[in-house]
């Protein structure tokens, strides 16, 4: 734990314990604190995981206000909720190692900060994660999944080499078109569910939108 005149930020690890809750009760047992930050350095948390973190912290009498890791997926989650988060490069030998033994994946994800506006073309042969929205008349596409910490309002592909398994994920899915693999579909017309991350997956030959933590 790092303590400053601000912020108590907590960092959260699964490796000596069964899980990451149990250590994160450990660290609050003795803590009293409305402003705190998790560190859940490349713990993948849905949602609901970040739900359940807000819930054991408020049992301790603590409030937790802002995330940051190195996970798309916790970024993209903690920030559907309305939190503050930082998304963290792990960029030292020993963390790529462990990266690598957990995603081989990661080094081939592309990385994009700001806004891709109309005209704008952005290619991943990897995993594409954006921090910022995706405009109309901009097209992203991946060979892996796509991940969008903003708006999709363009056109977006994942798994554009025929991965049918690759998914596309945004705070908010309101595409002029998706594909995945040789997949198309339009997006959908209903307003979006606050608070809730969105995800598009292909099942039983559709490409479907749901809420991210449901997967």
């Amino acid at each position: 734990m790092n303590l400053n005149n601000q912020k108590i930020i907590i960092n959260i690890d699964d490796r000596n314990y069964p899980n990451w809750k149990i250590d994160l009760k450990n660290k609050l047992k003795n803590l009293k604190s409305n402003n705190l930050e998790i560190d859940s350095r490349n713990i993948d948390l849905s949602c609901k995981d970040i739900s359940e973190i807000i819930a054991i912290a408020n049992q301790y009498d603590c409030k937790i206000i802002s995330f940051c890791s190195s996970s798309p997926k916790t970024i993209v989650s903690s920030q559907s909720l309305g939190y503050k988060s930082q998304f963290i490069f792990e960029n030292s030998s020993k963390n790529i190692s462990e990266i690598n033994k957990k995603n081989l994946t990661f080094l081939k994800t592309h990385f994009h900060q700001g806004t891709v506006r109309s005209g704008e073309y952005l290619e991943s042969p990897g995993d594409l994660l954006i921090l910022g929205d995706v405009n109309p008349g901009a097209k992203v596409s991946a060979e892996g999944n796509i991940i969008i910490w903003g708006r999709l309002l363009g056109i977006a592909h994942a798994g554009s080499k025929g991965n049918s398994k690759a998914r596309i994920s945004a705070l908010q899915l309101r595409p002029v078109q998706l594909r995945i693999a040789k997949k198309v579909a339009r997006g959908p017309k209903e307003k979006p569910h606050f608070g809730l991350a969105e995800q598009a997956r292909i099942d039983s030959e559709e490409i479907i939108i749901s809420p991210l933590e449901t997967t």
